[in-house]
């Protein structure tokens, strides 16, 4: 199951340490003028060696399109693209080919296939996330045309968290530091956990809040393919997360209902909720407000550190893995996160003019 989306589609292709990742996007509008400036600096965002906290693989990571785009703008058929690899040491992975790392895809593959691409991780590596960075780039440019913008950030790293609303910080200083969080005194705080795995060999865990503006009433589904169901389907076939939560979440069972309900209140121009506990979304379908989520992202399961597990043949074995990975995934995958709610709001949008006359 390599696609994603209803209208607006990817199918994504590749391996971590293959020729290149690539994608095709089906259903883009057509006329869409592309400024692919803006779709570099979302992969320049996510691509590995960026700074001292991410691993330090170098890709400059330069998307090629190969397809759907003439004179800049989308032509309604298919856009295929690739970024091809230039920076694998397949030869780190060497020891490993038949063993399961803990927690990795290996022995789950394996049980699926019969057969397992070990560089890497090949088709479950993080590196496939590419394709819909990309493609999130995309939908975001067709988002905009609607008013719809859509930005992430890194709330919490280990037990580091920024005790703070969205709607009290400056998003706008997002980019402004290496971890991406808004507030500067959390963000030293985070990249000094950080760099304490890092020196440990060891990883470390975290959430990234996302907020989409703009988003008007209507788009959603009222049973299956609520807007919150997709983007937590979107947010949990991320690579490391673990968990998803929208509007007041978890946090929100501790409240009555009286105290939790979004009370309706008429504007000049519009109904309105005084407060916004539902996230933007009421029985699946946008009502106007802001949409907020968390997602909650494990520490990254390849620790360059000795540990225990077994080979393909049931031995018990001992792994010292070598390699260059992220002591954190957290502020590579903000893009990521980004552009998988922007692939679940482009879609909701075009479904929305097919709801109507």
């Amino acid at each position: 199951m390599n696609t994603f989306g209803k209208i607006f589609r990817l199918t994504s292709f590749g391996e971590s340490h293959g020729k290149g990742i690539g994608g095709i996007i089906d259903g883009c509008p057509a006329g869409l003028e592309l400024d692919i400036r803006l779709i570099q600096k979302d992969l320049a965002r996510r691509k590995p060696g960026q700074s001292k906290i991410t691993t330090q693989r170098k890709e400059p990571d330069q998307v090629e399109f190969l397809s759907g785009v003439f004179e800049g703008k989308t032509q309604g058929t298919p856009i295929a693209f690739a970024i091809w690899n230039k920076d694998q040491h397949s030869k780190d992975y060497n020891d490993l080919k038949d063993v399961f790392r803990p927690s990795h895809a290996d022995y789950t593959y394996i049980q699926k296939y019969g057969t397992r691409d070990y560089r890497g991780g090949g088709r479950s590596s993080a590196r496939e996330t590419i394709a819909r960075v990309v493609a999130g780039a995309i939908a975001k440019q067709v988002l905009v045309k609607v008013g719809v913008y859509v930005q992430a950030f890194v709330s919490s790293v280990g037990e580091i968290k920024l005790n703070k609303s969205y709607l009290d910080l400056d998003l706008n200083k997002t980019e402004e530091n290496i971890v991406r969080c808004p507030d500067l005194e959390t963000a030293n705080k985070m990249i000094s956990r950080i760099e304490e795995a890092a020196k440990d060999n060891d990883t470390v865990g975290g959430v990234i809040t996302g907020v989409a503006k703009g988003v008007p009433t209507g788009w959603g589904e009222p049973v299956f393919n609520k807007l919150h169901a997709d983007l937590g389907f979107a947010m949990i076939g991320i690579n490391a997360v673990k968990g998803f939560e929208y509007g007041s979440g978890f946090e929100g069972t501790k409240l009555s209902g009286s105290k939790h309900n979004d009370v309706f209140i008429r504007t000049e121009e519009v109904v309105r909720t005084k407060t916004n506990n539902s996230g933007g979304i009421q029985g699946g379908i946008s009502n106007g407000e802001d949409i907020y989520f968390n997602v909650a992202f494990k520490p990254i399961a390849t620790l360059l550190k000795e540990q225990q597990t077994i080979d393909k043949d049931n031995n018990e074995v001992t792994i010292n893995p070598k390699g260059r990975h992220d002591p954190c995934v957290l502020p590579r995958a903000v893009p990521i996160v980004e552009a998988m709610a922007a692939l679940v709001l482009v879609d909701h949008f075009l479904l929305s003019k097919l709801n109507s006359i």
